[in-house]
């Protein structure tokens, strides 16, 4: 008959435990503590850095501006490089068709502006009166004596602001002659940056030393990819809605068609926003114009076109330029709104769009130090399919990463 049987496994009373509670505790504590004094110190950074930026957004904006320029531009160039023309020559002549269309398309919407505003000045006034009419008839009945003492006070108003009208007057003047330098300073930059900017990723590379140049120039690189598909898919997306809502306004006889077509174009570079904004003004004149009937026309259009290109353009189109959800663009364009205006909605995707792309390489390399992702230098198909050719040099040929 055998005796019983020891338990040879699990814990002993007698065991000591490896690590004592406190120190367990402890250990958590301080991971917890590291890693909190690390956000303060990100937050702080980025309060510092947005200080800076609002500081010096005189000379950041040009900047900005002049890359998104480029990015349109830079094809073209890239172009005429090809054919053997020099980098100067070649970036004069994209510049200046530039410029040049532009400048028609500026002098195509001020005869139509100048005709047609007085007639829509007459049409909405007679819409104002349509309104009063309405108002007093029933079910409101509101009496003149009312009408009048409102205007009145409206009219007071305005008198006892009249110094801060004129304050917005000169302030206005002002913002006029800053935006004249902005823009000489944008077309400036713009031309340097295609004659010479295949030399800045040699360049960073160079000071940056081999291995962090490396890294600087394929962010750098995914960062252009991502920002000219960008720019340039938007501006496809644009047009479509432009040609689209401004045939449609012309077909309907609207006042100001040209114009709210070139205004539907600039807007759709505000993703979500600027379109919504430009159907409204777009509907707002069709009803001072041609009526209520039309108005409804138009905004059944815009409401179609707008469907098109939320669910047909923008997913096939920006699906591998962008990859960014609804809720990030909307919040961007939000943020940067409120920050910087219309300039900041403008810009807030594109800033957006080149963060993720500096956080998506991060992570990438994070993989490849855990082993979780091989260590290569070709670029990920997504990359590789975004059709955006790496910047030329002086001769034709595609800078080497490697070098």
């Amino acid at each position: 008959m055998s005796g019983p049987v020891k338990k040879t496994s699990g814990a002993q009373p007698n065991d000591k435990p490896s690590r004592e509670r406190g120190d367990v505790i402890g250990g958590g504590i301080l991971w917890l503590a590291k890693w909190s004094l690390c956000i303060v110190a990100i937050a702080a950074g980025a309060w510092v850095l947005g200080t800076i930026t609002a500081r010096l957004w005189v000379v950041i904006l040009p900047v900005a501006l002049a890359v998104v320029v480029t990015t349109i531009l830079w094809p073209l160039t890239r172009w005429l490089i090809r054919r053997k023309l020099r980098p100067a020559l070649a970036a004069s002549i994209t510049l200046l068709g530039f410029v040049a269309v532009l400048a028609g398309v500026v002098a195509s919407i001020v005869p139509s502006v100048a005709d047609q505003a007085p007639q829509l000045a007459d049409k909405a006034t007679d819409g104002v009166n349509q309104v009063r009419d309405w108002i007093q008839g029933p079910p409101l009945r509101i009496r003149d004596e009312q009408l009048d003492s409102a205007v009145e006070a409206i009219v007071g108003r305005l008198q006892s602001s009249g110094a801060q009208i004129a304050n917005g007057v000169f302030t206005g003047v002002s913002t006029a002659t800053s935006l004249l330098i902005t823009v000489f300073l944008v077309l400036v930059l713009v031309f340097f940056f295609l004659k010479d900017g295949p030399r800045f990723l040699p360049w960073m590379h160079q000071v940056f030393g081999n291995r962090s140049g490396r890294h600087v120039e394929a962010v750098l690189d995914r960062v252009w990819a991502t920002l000219g598909g960008f720019i340039r898919t938007q501006a496809i997306v644009s047009m479509v809605d432009a040609v689209l809502i401004g045939a449609s306004l012309f077909i309907l006889d609207v006042p100001l068609a040209l114009v709210l077509s070139v205004i539907t174009f600039i807007g759709g570079f505000i993703p979500m926003v600027g379109a919504f904004v430009a159907g409204a003004l777009a509907v707002l004149v069709a009803l001072v114009g041609n009526g209520l009937t039309t108005a409804l026309i138009v905004l059944g259009i815009v409401i179609a076109v707008q469907q098109l290109e939320g669910n047909v353009l923008q997913p096939v189109l920006q699906s591998r330029s962008m990859e960014l959800h609804a809720v990030i663009v909307l919040l961007a364009v939000t943020a940067g709104g409120s920050l910087y205006g219309i300039t900041g909605a403008f810009l807030a995707v594109p800033v957006v769009a080149m963060i993720a792309v500096i956080i998506r390489y991060i992570g990438e390399q994070i993989d490849v130090a855990t082993g979780a992702r091989p260590a290569t230098d070709e670029p990920d198909a997504d990359e590789a399919d975004t059709g955006e050719a790496a910047p030329v040099s002086d001769s034709g040929a595609a800078p080497d990463p490697s070098t």
